[in-house]
């Protein structure tokens, strides 16, 4: 009996480690048969045969001259539970592998089998991550990033995409939150900020974000060519042409035109005069070393148009809340400036990154200081109340943190702060609407003097 029960557990377990063999092997003659579509995830695509072979833990090992499998020691490998995953370790000494340079996410379809791989590159060793999905073809990875989407659109619709920065929203944030800000101080108080007017201007955000891209690559496609980061932009590269770029300019405007006329004579007339800016904002750097104050006017319009869109009128809150907008924007452009110093120095373009020069975070202390203060006093102005106050020292921390912390001289430091400013834009706009819904209403005021009257 005891004989029986353990050959029964032999053949269990023997049975096991077959079918999970035998799905690895499934899975590395998948891999095998996409090694070609799989170069593109590595660094400059010229990546050795061998090493895509081993990429979900299959080495050579030379000193047995056999090959063998590995596995990590924390990870299980199963193609029977779609919620595992396996991080295996390659050793690739090749090349092409340079220390501390990473390449983003690539997707790899056919009928069957989706993939996502991540893979980074450091210490010339290359960690691949793959999270299968498994087998299936109702079953699909949820993608979650811009940059996944445009990987996954159609090929001819990619380089439009790029144009409009569509894998980079960072900056269509940079100019919602302004607007949003705008559009939570003009609401009632007591009352969360017009949703329909935040959507109308959330797309309009997107759309002339866009349009802007296409305008500043067309004016600067000679420029892009000879700067590292913007070389392969596809005006610069001839992936698309004039032409191509006009008719998706067009496309932007005409979107956005649309936006445009659900709002207010007032409001029309005031967004249309915001155009000249835009086609005239990509001119400054060749004339200036202020370009920034020019983005900082054309970025920020959304702020009078906003307000305009939902008081009829331009007030003096607004006014004060503009001046703070410009002043940041100049703060965090002339930190994203620096990523580009040395090549503007060697073309010819100018920017207040180059004019500063050292005394850089000495000017942005300034500029930031200025817009803290312009902030306090447009909650001021706006009888704002203690949320409110709370967020602008919130981000008046956040500013000097940046300042503080940021190497102008390393051009991936430089963009995550400028990236950071997102995470001011939201701390901001949720203390304008608590900071609304807990001001006194109209009701409430009147109640209160009545009081203190009949007191």
């Amino acid at each position: 009996m005891n004989l029986m029960k353990t050959v029964c557990k032999l053949s269990h377990g023997l049975g096991s480690r077959f079918k999970e063999f035998e799905a690895t092997m499934l899975t590395l003659r998948l891999v095998e048969s996409y090694c070609y579509r799989l170069q593109r995830c590595f660094v400059n695509t010229s990546v050795p045969m061998s090493v895509h072979c081993r990429a979900f833990g299959v080495t050579n090992n030379t000193s047995a001259g056999k090959n063998s499998i590995q596995r990590s020691n924390a990870q299980q490998f199963s193609l029977l539970n779609s919620s595992q995953d396996i991080s295996p370790l390659i050793c690739a000494d090749h090349r092409n592998y340079i220390q501390q340079q990473s390449c983003g996410y690539k997707k790899i379809q056919n009928r069957h089998l989706w993939m996502q791989t991540k893979a980074q590159i450091s210490n010339q060793k290359l960690l691949g991550q793959y999270n299968p999905a498994l087998l299936t073809k109702f079953r699909n990875i949820n993608i979650l990033s811009t940059k996944e989407i445009l990987a996954a659109s159609p090929p001819f619709m990619q380089p439009y995409l790029r144009l409009i920065r569509f894998d980079k929203p960072i900056g269509s944030f940079l100019l919602w939150w302004p607007c949003s800000w705008s559009i939570g101080l003009a609401a009632e108080a007591g009352h969360l900020p017009d949703l329909y007017i935040m959507l109308l201007f959330a797309t309009g955000s997107f759309l002339m974000r866009g349009a802007g891209c296409i305008v500043n690559d067309m004016w600067d496609k000679d420029f892009d060519k000879k700067v590292e980061r913007t070389k392969l932009r596809p005006l610069a590269s001839g992936e698309l042409s004039m032409f191509q770029g006009l008719i998706c300019l067009a496309v932007n405007l005409s979107l956005s035109l649309a936006i445009l006329l659900q709002l207010n004579l007032y409001s029309i007339i005031l967004g249309a005069s915001s155009l000249f800016l835009v086609i005239s904002y990509p001119l400054a750097k060749r004339y200036t070393y202020w370009p920034q104050v020019m983005l900082g006017l054309t970025l920020n319009w959304g702020v009078l148009l906003s307000w305009a869109a939902l008081r009829g009128s331009i007030e003096w809150p607004v006014i004060s809340l503009y001046i703070a907008c410009v002043l940041h924007t100049m703060t965090y452009d002339t930190i994203y400036a620096h990523q580009d110093k040395y090549d503007d120095m060697l073309i010819g373009v100018k920017s207040t990154a180059l004019l500063m020069g050292n005394n850089t975070k000495l000017w942005l202390t300034g500029f930031s200081t200025m817009m803290v203060s312009g902030l306090t006093l447009t909650g001021y102005l706006c009888d704002q109340t203690w949320p409110y106050y709370t967020t602008v020292a919130a981000a008046a921390v956040q500013l000097a943190y940046q300042l503080y912390t940021v190497d102008l001289n390393n051009p991936e430091d430089c963009f995550a702060k400028f990236k950071s400013n997102s995470r001011l834009g939201f701390i901001l706009f949720l203390g304008i609407v608590l900071g609304t819904l807990l001001k006194p209403t109209a009701e409430n005021k009147s109640g209160s003097e009545k009081a203190i009257t009949a007191g």
